[in-house]
């Protein structure tokens, strides 16, 4: 496979608090504001967990979830221009929606995860990757690392942070999907998840492919724009 590996820099942070958590959340907290709720009523948001930093394309994303008082999960990310050496972090900008379907709801899972596109890496002959942001956490013992591995070649990894961790990872490229994969200090696999719900066997059917596609394609033209 000809496409980007490793492409994001490693953590180069602790996890945010104290003032930089609140400037953090200050953002995180506006774009909750700002989401159309279709008649959700989601409840007041609960302690942000952040996660790792990761850094591409001149952009560091700092991702964030919150549990809601009415049992929904928000769930997001800011990014910014990091700090040269002359001044602050700049450009900030937060992406948040929110879910019911979270883990307390969904005892089977083995690891929790987010995702957003962020950008597009574009290929020989058209073929265009969905660079992906991707943030979660375990739900069982004992996992150190973990990878996104795309056509079974890791593309990203991220030690686990305070069981934390982000990847930014090349999707859906030439028809190849994102599996995350949670492994052992000594290298057992632990535990495995394709991005796509209700994918166990890495197949999609064709109308549930086509919509997929579509939605990738309509989130890559969404961040071209903002960018």
């Amino acid at each position: 496979m000809c496409g980007p590996r490793f492409a994001a820099e490693p953590p180069l942070e602790e996890l945010p608090y104290g003032r930089w958590a609140e400037r953090l959340s200050a953002e995180f907290l506006a774009a909750c504001l700002a989401l159309e709720l279709d008649g959700e009523d989601l409840g007041e948001p609960g302690e942000i967990r952040w996660y790792p930093d990761r850094s591409w394309h001149g952009r560091t994303y700092v991702p964030g979830t919150s549990i809601t008082a009415n049992g929904y999960e928000l769930f997001g990310y800011v990014r910014f221009v990091p700090a040269g050496e002359d001044g602050d972090a700049s450009d900030f900008f937060a992406q948040v929606d929110f879910t019911e379907e979270t883990a307390e709801r969904n005892p089977d899972w083995k690891l929790d995860l987010c995702d957003e596109v962020i950008g597009a890496w574009r290929g020989n002959a058209g073929s265009v990757a969905a660079m992906t942001l991707i943030w979660g956490r375990p739900l069982i013992s004992g996992g150190a690392i973990v990878t996104a591995e795309l056509a079974d070649l890791a593309v990203d990894q991220c030690e686990l942070l305070e069981e934390r961790f982000t990847l930014i990872a090349p999707d859906d490229y030439r028809h190849d999907l994102l599996e995350i994969k949670l492994f052992a200090a000594k290298g057992q696999e632990l535990a495995r998840e394709s991005l796509y719900e209700g994918d166990e066997d890495g197949e999609l059917d064709e109308d549930e492919d086509e919509d997929d596609d579509e939605s990738r394609d309509d989130a890559i033209t969404d961040v071209e724009k903002e960018a």
